[in-house]
């Protein structure tokens, strides 16, 4: 699988990621009402608007969302199985911890 792949499926799986990764929430968001921060995750696991413009690397690794008035960015990094640092091969789901962390914009 690519890394786009990978990071589409987290996406996609934003609410139960389970092996594909870990999903955060910045304080700007686990601050929101539950039921808007449902509706803000599955804004971003329906995202699809990549552009040659926000997506250079053809990763799918960023992408914001605009819910009540506020931007929101989201992003995906890559880590070493044991969070330590950052993975040597994003491709390899067998080393690779994704991280894919939701912010007001903000807060970035």
């Amino acid at each position: 699988m690519t890394t786009q792949e990978l990071n589409d499926q987290l996406r996609r799986n934003i609410f139960s990621p389970g092996r594909l990764g870990k999903v955060v929430l910045t304080a700007g968001v686990s601050g929101l009402p539950l039921i808007e921060q449902i509706i803000l995750l599955k804004q971003v696991q329906r995202f699809d608007d990549f552009t040659e413009d926000n997506d250079p690397h053809g990763e799918h690794d960023f992408g914001k969302v605009d819910y009540k008035g506020e931007r929101y960015f989201w992003k995906i990094d890559y880590y070493n199985s044991d969070l330590t640092g950052g993975s040597n091969n994003p491709a390899d789901p067998s080393i690779t911890c994704r991280i894919l962390t939701i912010m007001r914009a903000d807060e970035y």
